[in-house]
């Protein structure tokens, strides 16, 4: 189970009302398994392509024990993929409590527990019917027993990680425990997958070991992402907008005239100009932007003022300093101008907020310090520097269990 975006890959049908997708290196893993499996029926590819498929059907049914469960908890599930290394269910988030999160893990497993149980029942029947066919359900009930024992190996990103990380957020009250403890699980199975892969292929040359090591080293680089994850999300979690706030507006009078904003913009030639915000004797008037000076003759702009072109500062996108930095981040995505006004706790303006300041943080939250060129040619394109997306991290923060309850305990304490 993943809460990352939607499957890549084709998508070839919906199950239960879930897409299903396959990503492109399926099809040679599904011709590898083909050709190894045609030599367990004396080199016949029909068998052993039969075998591969139903394998891989099985993969299916494992992922949609997951999802038929996630969605009997109220947790929307956007896809199943096929991919290289099995496959994997993509969620919108966790279920809410560590007990649906372990419900949510075992269900994999269980069906394909179940799935070698009821293959090795017709094992027999089958054999009377074509000796091939009955070999056939032997080895897929194997191989489901196996699929049903590997994940339940306690360690992420395997299911048997995801029931770790449940028991230990039960007993903690922490899921963030759970999941570093469940990571750390993964990475010490991820090490041993490498060493005994690297053993046993160098000893025997065999297409096992090769795998083994495959799948371990798979398993450290989840578990990183997993770790990586993490840190981002606490640190936008704890991160307040009024930690990455800057000024990038300028304050003019709203008796200035058009002739005063064209110089301040000539003085100031900026790829990504400053908002020009009103304000006189105090007082917050509105905002304005260039339009004018595009569309008021020359001639005039000695004599209409700002306060004639003015806008309402409700129309610029906002937010309040004390938000949390995720919630910023969300709002970025919203806005078309990668530009929020910031606000104190009285609704007046305090700074303007952008996607290097926010970025920059994040880094100094978590020990990195990043170049000043970096930054400023981020500014100059509006965007993250090293092509860092923190919109999908801040909708994982915004689905967490506990993100989520705060939320409806804020909009029950408004309704109040």
């Amino acid at each position: 189970m993943s809460n990352a975006p939607q499957g890549q890959g084709w998508k070839v049908m919906s199950l239960a009302g879930i897409p299903l997708y396959i990503h492109p290196s399926w099809l040679f893993v599904l011709v590898l398994a083909t050709v190894l499996f045609s030599q367990q029926f004396d080199g016949n590819p029909a068998y052993g392509f039969l075998t591969a498929l139903l394998l891989f059907l099985s993969v299916v049914l494992h992922e949609l024990g997951h999802s038929l469960m996630s969605l009997r908890l109220g947790v929307k599930v956007r896809s199943i993929t096929l991919f290289m290394l099995g496959g994997v269910a993509s969620v919108e988030r966790d279920p809410s409590t560590p007990m649906g999160a372990l419900l949510v893990a075992a269900a994999g497993p269980a069906v394909s527990a179940l799935l070698a149980f009821f293959l090795a029942v017709a094992v027999h029947p089958l054999s009377h019917l074509q000796p091939s066919l009955g070999e056939v359900a032997l080895v897929l009930a194997q191989l489901n027993l196996l699929l049903a024992l590997f994940n339940l190996l306690p360690g992420l990103p395997l299911d048997g990680g995801q029931i770790v990380k449940a028991l230990v957020w039960q007993a903690s009250g922490s899921r963030e425990k759970g999941v570093r403890t469940a990571t750390r699980c993964g990475q010490l199975l991820g090490w041993m997958g490498v060493v005994l892969g690297v053993f046993l292929f160098l000893r025997t040359g065999s297409f096992g070991g090769l795998w083994l090591l495959l799948l371990g080293w798979f398993a450290l680089g989840a578990s990183r992402n997993q770790l990586q994850l993490l840190a981002l999300q606490r640190a936008l979690q704890h991160l307040q907008v009024k930690d990455s706030v800057s000024r990038r507006l300028r304050v003019m009078e709203p008796g200035k005239t058009l002739r005063d904003l064209s110089q301040m913009r000539l003085s100031n030639d900026s790829p990504r100009p400053d908002w020009v915000l009103l304000c006189q004797g105090g007082r917050w008037k509105g905002f304005i932007d260039d339009q004018p000076l595009k569309q008021v003759p020359v001639q005039r702009w000695d004599v209409e003022t700002l306060e004639q072109h003015q806008q309402p500062l409700t129309e610029l996108p906002s937010i309040s300093e004390t938000a949390p930095l995720w919630r910023a981040v969300l709002a970025l995505e919203d806005s078309q101008q990668g530009r929020l006004l910031v606000l104190n706790p009285a609704g007046l303006p305090v700074g303007t907020l952008e996607r290097p300041e926010l970025s920059e943080a994040v880094m100094r939250r978590l020990s990195v310090r990043l170049p000043q060129p970096l930054l400023e040619q981020a500014r100059r394109q509006g965007a993250y520097p090293l092509g860092l997306s923190l919109g999908p991290v801040a909708e994982t923060v915004a689905a967490l269990p506990e993100v989520m309850a705060a939320n409806r305990s804020g909009s029950s304490g408004q309704a109040n």
